[in-house]
């Protein structure tokens, strides 16, 4: 089961194919910053941007890389029930310590149809531990109350969920007795770790695994503070490329490149950005 601190971590990307020979020391990066974890292939990881065996690939150079020194969670969600099968099936045979899923985007599905999706990707990775992701802002619909109830009863392997809407009352509600919550918005982990949240899924862990480290390991209401103060100030750029900007600042040999439609940074947003860490 997973615990802590983790990362979304980004994906490194060479000249639009995936950067193999960067993920080693992103992950060495990762563990010297004294996470737990990382969550791969989420929205930081511009999951959705890559094909079903990039996807594959990814997990795989993660888990090579990481050697059993970071907890691994697979994000599986996709478009289709059947890609989504297929990497959850992926995640258990290629040895993710979980695999998540969010909502489908795009297509406003009922509940019946959500717990059909959830439950055919829990089954085919059991026992693997099972999260929801739930994200209302990128699945376009928060997943029911009573989605989680019914999934419960059809897949034992059903964990928890990482939990990425804000604020705190729309935050609070999947805090169910019994599954095991991550925080998503950094702001929100010691308020949702006072109430019974497990850890933090942090996409600001992927380039400042220190501080998340911190939070987590002390979630005072002012190292939430300043962890929200850190957000707003990648977030005044595109966050893909911010991040992988500030990550190569700190010496990490990958590219600041991300896939289209995402865009890099301007030479005037980098110059903002690295001015910022300077003086931060």
């Amino acid at each position: 089961m997973l615990r802590g601190a983790l990362a979304a971590a980004v994906t490194p990307l060479r000249d639009g194919e995936l950067d193999e020979g960067a993920f080693e020391p992103y992950v060495d990066f990762l563990v010297a910053g004294g996470l737990d974890g990382a969550l791969v292939l989420g929205t930081t990881g511009e999951s959705m941007l890559f094909g079903t065996e990039e996807r594959r690939q990814v997990l795989e150079l993660y888990i090579e890389a990481a050697g059993g020194r970071l907890q691994l969670a697979a994000h599986c969600g996709a478009q289709s029930t059947r890609e989504t099968v297929a990497l959850a099936a992926h995640a258990a045979e290629a040895g993710a310590d979980a695999a998540a899923v969010i909502g489908p985007p795009y297509f406003p599905l009922d509940d019946r149809a959500l717990l059909e999706h959830f439950a055919a990707a829990a089954a085919v990775c059991a026992p693997l531990p099972f999260y929801v992701y739930e994200f209302e802002k990128a699945s376009g619909y928060a997943v029911p109350l009573t989605v989680l109830e019914a999934l419960r009863e059809r897949a034992p392997n059903l964990a928890g969920l990482k939990v990425s809407d804000a604020p705190f009352e729309r935050f609070a509600p999947y805090l169910v007795e019994g599954l095991d919550v991550f925080v998503g918005p950094e702001v929100l982990i010691a308020q949702g770790m006072a109430a019974g949240a497990i850890g933090a899924v942090s996409a600001l862990g992927s380039a400042f695994p220190e501080q998340v480290a911190a939070a987590v390991r002390e979630p005072t209401e002012a190292n939430a503070i300043k962890l929200g103060e850190l957000r707003a100030a990648i977030e005044r750029m595109p966050r893909h490329a911010a991040l992988k900007t500030v990550i190569a600042s700190r010496g990490v040999p990958i590219q600041v490149e991300v896939r289209a439609p995402l865009r890099g940074l301007t030479e005037d947003e980098r110059s903002e950005l690295l001015g910022w860490l300077e003086s931060s």
